[in-house]
């Protein structure tokens, strides 16, 4: 339902009236979960102020922006969770002087780890891999 009405060049421009009903549309569409306020204005070619006041108006309540309480579900998915193994790389880590170069193509990835008395070299090396 378009209820916007236009203007010639020159003339005035009036106030927009809404229906009731067009009004009634919009509250009952904000009050869906997962739906915005603002989406629904911008949708339909009005502010999101003008449709929060419309909802206060109806007397309903403006949709919470606090995520839904999930204590319940939290503790139900923690009683099924079970044992994961992780594995480690047996690689000792480099040491906070070392300079780490790592090369991702695709699902390979190509870690070099240099020692940092000899910084000319790896970028050398790594000039050379990027060319």
């Amino acid at each position: 339902m378009n209820t916007i009405e236009t203007t010639v060049k020159g003339e005035r421009r009036r106030r927009r009236r809404h229906s009731d009903e067009f009004k009634a549309n919009l509250v009952a569409a904000c009050s869906r979960p997962g739906v915005s306020i603002a989406s629904v204005a911008l949708a339909n070619g009005i502010n999101a102020n003008l449709l929060r006041r419309w909802i206060e108006q109806g007397g309903q309540r403006l949709p919470s922006a606090d995520p839904v309480d999930t204590t319940v579900d939290m503790l139900r998915d923690q009683a099924q969770a079970a044992f994961v193994p992780v594995q480690f790389d047996a690689t000792p880590p480099p040491t906070a002087s070392d300079i780490r170069i790592e090369l991702k193509r695709g699902a390979t990835t190509v870690v070099v780890n240099w020692p940092s008395s000899s910084a000319a070299a790896s970028a050398a090396w790594l000039r050379e891999i990027l060319r």
